[in-house]
């Protein structure tokens, strides 16, 4: 009787703490049973009873809080965003009752809560001891950040060109559009430190409000894109400026508001074409990492998770022909894309200029679908385990790469059917076909590697594993030094002995991954900074017509090349974990 006292009065003190990781509850009420028989005093059938009722009882409220607190910041962020997108459709189709300065109200109201609740985000979790317990190590790796901070001040530099745009027509312009681009520069620089400081964060208090503020800062950013991909109301301005000019060489009068200083509207007017599709980039980026913020909140690692384990440097481990063949790729991108942009400055480009661009495509998109192709069947020939393990940031991963992927594969669709339509025959239009279908078969081939090499279990992973895994399966024992030693040596022989034979497949995925990088840095940088072949070869767009055409291009492009950036990120951590 006084063990059994004993135990009764000793589990709760165990259970207390342990009712507060979320999983831990049937395993814990075994422990407790195990320590009590231990001690000599048998478990009773209620006692155990009892405690697995409370843990799971402790749990499924857990369980239920989250997920009530999940719907109701995602019915949040859904209501709006179809408030936001009804607005900006009847922009669309009904200008003369919803116009574009109604949008941006709209848009500057919940920017401006978006900042009250970013600041007040930041302050609390930093003040607060108990709010950070647990960090993500998955979350916000470096390129995810750099690319915050680099097209978030591409992002304020596009609304400083907009704001000296404006101050050039301040003469036939509302000084109230001054305004909103000054919001935007406010907002844009405030979300990207907090993004930047908090994007790791398993945030443990105020939970359902926090869940709310980031669903309300999604919606805002996704919305903001939504309205960069449709509005095409300063490409029209300015296009219109420019025929308006012509008029007046001329000798013909137009009533158009032109710029005061022409050379310095000039520069205002490139650098905001230049610098558009970096505004959605930036949108589209915000979404992804308050999308992993949303799923942390709340969340509990384990302690051994909470630190990044053991990951190696970037080294080149020997690589030769995967970095040569990407610096040969990158250098002939580098030289189409001046010769392009030189090009482009003037009046007109030539069609050998297009047909220099595309030939350049059709030579580097099948060399990179069959290096895809050979490191699938090299995962398949690999003796690595797949990682099974829940993990919310690898998900997210993939479906951006698949979702960023419809942007360049639906762009090449619609460029099919309107050179199948129209003439297929010409030079230019072959070239433009075999361009579609050689990038829909890279994007499909690159995503079947990518996710394959996301889902092994890394190398360096199994090995930190291996020898702990024996030393667990072992009885505990007391021994020296030179013991412990002998068994580290024959646990390290065992695992070179095990992986020696993996060599060439490790070496041959490192040069896959290296020359992949490479290959999409030069895709990626191409559109980047202002190559849009597809918008100005003037075929889509004589087919489909130029709203249209400009809704798809805007819809396409800025996912091709997020897609691009991602999949530098994803091959990346394929490179490492070979």
């Amino acid at each position: 009787m006084p063990g059994q006292a004993s135990a009764t009065s000793q589990a709760p003190s165990m259970a207390s703490p342990e009712a507060q990781e979320t999983g831990a509850a049937p395993a814990e009420g075994s422990q407790v049973d195990a320590g009590a028989e231990k001690m000599g005093a048998p478990a009773s059938p209620h006692q155990r009873s009892w405690l697995v009722r409370h843990f799971s009882l402790l749990l499924r409220r857990d369980r239920q809080a989250q997920k009530a607190g999940q719907l109701f910041s995602g019915l949040l962020a859904l209501n709006v965003v179809f408030l936001g997108g009804a607005f900006i459709c009847s922009m669309i189709f009904n200008n003369v009752a919803i116009t574009l300065g109604d949008v941006w109200i709209l848009l500057a109201v919940l920017k401006a809560l978006s900042l009250l609740w970013l600041l007040y985000f930041a302050a609390r979790t930093t003040r607060h001891p108990r709010a950070v317990l647990y960090h993500d190590p998955h979350a916000g790796p470096i390129w995810v950040r750099g690319s915050l901070v680099l097209f978030g001040s591409c992002t304020i530099c596009l609304n400083i060109f907009r704001v000296g745009y404006d101050v050039s027509h301040i003469h036939c312009k509302s000084q109230l559009e001054l305004i909103f681009p000054v919001i935007e520069m406010i907002f844009i620089g405030v979300q990207t430190w907090v993004l930047w400081k908090h994007c790791k964060d398993c945030v443990q208090i105020q939970t359902n409000f926090t869940r709310c503020g980031l669903m309300l800062t999604l919606a805002t950013d996704l919305l903001l894109w939504v309205l960069a991909v449709t509005n095409d109301s300063m490409h029209r301005e300015i296009e219109a400026e420019l025929n308006a000019l012509m008029e007046n060489f001329f000798g013909n009068d137009t009533n158009t508001c032109l710029c005061l200083n022409a050379t310095v509207c000039e520069v205002f007017q490139r650098g905001y074409l230049m610098l558009y599709p970096f505004s959605t980039e930036y949108c589209l980026i915000c979404c992804a990492v308050l999308f992993v913020m949303w799923k942390n909140v709340s969340r509990r690692l384990a302690p051994h998770t909470d630190t990044h384990p053991g990951t190696p440097p970037f080294r080149l481990h020997g690589a030769i022909f995967g970095p040569l063949l990407g610096l040969l790729a990158l250098v002939a991108g580098v030289c189409v894309f001046v010769l392009f942009q030189i090009e482009a400055s003037g009046p007109t480009i030539a069609r050998q200029y297009f047909t220099l661009y595309y030939a350049f495509y059709i030579a580097v998109l099948p060399s990179m679908s069959l290096a895809c192709l050979a490191g699938t069947a090299i995962h398949g020939l690999e003796e690595r385990e797949l990682d099974t393990l829940k993990n919310p940031t690898r998900s997210l991963d993939v479906v951006l790469l698949m979702g960023a992927a419809l942007g360049q594969m639906g762009i090449a669709y619609f460029s099919i059917v309107a050179i199948v339509a129209t003439r297929p025959h010409e030079l230019l239009n072959r070239l433009i076909l075999a361009y579609s279908l050689l990038l829909i078969l890279q994007h499909i081939a690159q995503n079947l590697f990518i996710i394959e090499g996301l889902h092994r279990r890394p190398l360096w992973e199994t090995a930190s594993e291996h020898p702990a895994g024996k030393r667990e399966a072992e009885p505990p024992r007391r021994g020296s030094l030179l013991e412990l030693g002998q068994d580290l040596r024959r646990a390290s022989l065992a695992y070179i002995h095990s992986y020696s034979h993996l060599n060439w497949k490790r070496r041959a995925l490192k040069e896959i991954s290296l020359f992949l990088i490479l290959c999409n840095i030069t895709l990626w940088m191409m559109p980047a900074f202002g190559i849009h072949p597809e918008f100005e070869n003037g075929l889509e767009q004589e087919f489909y017509g130029y709203r249209t055409w400009f809704t798809i291009v805007n819809f396409g492009l800025p996912l091709g090349v997020f897609y691009r950036m991602h999949s530098v990120g994803g091959l990346v951590e394929v490179y490492l974990e070979a």
